[in-house]
């Protein structure tokens, strides 16, 4: 298959959602926690959360634009603070199925069965179920004028992994954790490391770690 842009244009609206969600390869899972000023949970899985920097450590998420009702963006311009969970192998169709469109004061952590699990110094709710809890507070966030889609930029102040998950140079064994990918918009997949590489340098062979 070859295309230009005017083809991909052309396409079904549901088709090129499906096959330009699906190019740009795996993507992690996450479930993202809310509550709002009222007290109410809210629980929505993204595939759009990214690594911005470690010092200070910050992620990032896009949303879709904010022409309709998004309780979770809603929610964390409101409160300025979420939570950022793994889905794993155990979980993933409790994950998916907090996507559907339930109604403004419904929670996904009721209509999925999912537990929300909370820390005494912290607002937003997380998974019980997951392996890996981020806390987050929203340093930023912007409308892409080319999309109108919303980047959310937060610093992470919370961090539960199990230890021996981490190694001895601060590598997460996401695998170890069952730790899931998605690709486009609703295939699941398990990870299997091949293996880690050195640091690259010019003109030195790439060799494994293990």
């Amino acid at each position: 298959m070859i295309l230009n842009n005017q083809d991909i244009l052309s396409l079904s609206e549901r088709y090129r959602a499906h096959f330009i969600n699906s190019l740009s390869g795996y993507k992690s899972a996450n479930l993202i926690g809310t509550k709002d000023l009222n007290g109410r949970e809210n629980l929505s899985i993204v595939s759009s959360v990214f690594h911005l920097g470690a010092n200070p450590p910050l992620m990032g998420v896009i949303f879709r634009p904010h022409s309709v009702r998004r309780d979770t963006l809603e929610n964390i311009l409101e409160t300025e603070t979420y939570t950022i969970n793994h889905v794993n192998s155990l979980i993933w169709k409790e994950a998916h199925q907090t996507s559907a469109r339930y109604n403004e004061g419904q929670s996904e952590f009721d209509e999925t069965g999912l537990t929300p699990y909370y820390y005494a110094d912290f607002e937003a709710p997380f998974v019980a179920q997951s392996q890996v809890k981020i806390g987050l507070k929203l340093r930023q966030h912007q409308t892409i004028e080319l999309n109108k889609t919303v980047l959310v930029i937060g610093e992470i102040v919370h961090v539960e992994v199990d230890d021996n998950a981490v190694k001895e140079d601060g590598f997460v064994n996401l695998e170890q954790l069952d730790t899931v990918a998605v690709s486009g918009l609703d295939c699941y997949h398990t990870a299997s490391k091949i293996d880690r590489l050195e640091y690259a340098k010019p003109d030195i062979p790439t060799t494994c770690k293990t």
